[in-house]
């Protein structure tokens, strides 16, 4: 099922079972990707976006809630922060299974052999192909220096 079916679908039990705080995550799913698709069809895709596009939409939001939650936290608003927390939970449904260290270094490994990289200067090469296949299975800020330190090696 794709991806948006899916979150539409959960929409819907989410209104049978009259599960609020999910509901509420989920429109903001729903919102974000309609957004998403607006600026597209803007540049000529009457599509909309694909999976992978979903999946970056939802990675990013993940990323969003967790620097909110841990500046919560830092402010002591423990309320607010569970909040945010909560919303991660639901929005993390709907990602592929986050690769392990092992993985990621095979998938470093894989994506370097598959550009032929050799420098520093490959790094973006290397990034665009385990972005291209790792969408929401990864998280690029911390695998970016492991890149950068197998190519400056």
């Amino acid at each position: 099922m794709e991806l948006r079916e899916r979150v539409n679908a959960a929409v819907k039990q989410a209104m049978r079972d009259k599960a609020r705080e999910r509901l509420s995550t989920l429109r903001l799913i729903n919102a974000a990707i309609k957004d998403r698709d607006i600026a597209v069809r803007a540049e000529g895709n009457e599509q909309g976006v694909d999976d992978s596009g979903v999946l970056a939409i939802l990675g990013k939001m993940v990323k969003q809630r967790r620097e909110s939650a841990k500046s919560y936290e830092e402010a002591s608003r423990l309320d607010l922060a569970e909040r945010e927390l909560a919303e991660i939970e639901v929005i993390e449904e709907f990602l592929p299974r986050a690769l392990t260290d092992k993985e990621v270094a095979a998938a470093i490994d894989a994506a370097m052999s598959e550009v032929g990289a050799e420098s520093i200067r490959d790094m973006g090469r290397v990034m665009g192909v385990l972005k291209s296949k790792y969408t929401g299975q990864m998280d690029f800020g911390a695998v970016g220096p492991k890149v950068k330190d197998r190519l400056s090696a």
